[in-house]
Order: C-alpha cells, then structure tokens, then sequence
C-alpha cells in the first residue's frame, strides 16, 4: 500500500474560512489529499480540508465545501448583531 496521505498547498492556509455544508467557521490548517479507503486492494483519495473552529477542535469536511468566512452573505440576525441595520 503507498502512503496514506499527501499534503496540498491551497490559498486559503491559516485564513479564516466556513464550511458551507455545516456552516461553521474556523481556521483552515491543512488540506490533505488522503487514501480514505478502507482496503488493502482498493484506493480512494480525496482532499480534505482540516478547519479549527473556535473551541480548538479541527474537523474535515471537502475542499470543495471550502469558502473564506468574510464572503458569506450576513443575515439580518447577524447584521442585528454587529450593529448594522
């Protein structure tokens, strides 16, 4: 079996990003393009992107489902709350 997983440069590194599919904010650490496979004879790879939310906690999702946090349209809630009207 060949290595597990590669790292993959992606402009967004240590820049604040939401995950569209969850909706939640963070850091993107790493993207890696990893064997997600679960056999010996058969490989999968997909990039994955590893996000720290504000608790510390990472999780991955697609890279794909990868967007910078400041792009995303606000909702009146969210205006409310920053002060804007």
């Amino acid at each position: 079996m060949s290595e597990c997983y590669e790292y993959v440069p992606h402009r967004l590194l240590h820049c604040r990003v939401r995950d569209i599919a969850s909706g939640v904010e963070g850091v993107l650490m790493a993207v890696v393009n990893e064997n997600v496979s679960d056999s010996d004879t058969y490989e999968h790879w997909m990039e994955l992107a590893y996000i720290r939310n504000a608790s510390g906690r990472e999780f991955t999702t697609a890279v794909a489902n990868v967007h910078p946090a400041y792009d995303q349209p606000q909702t009146a809630a969210g205006r409310r709350a920053h002060g804007s009207a």
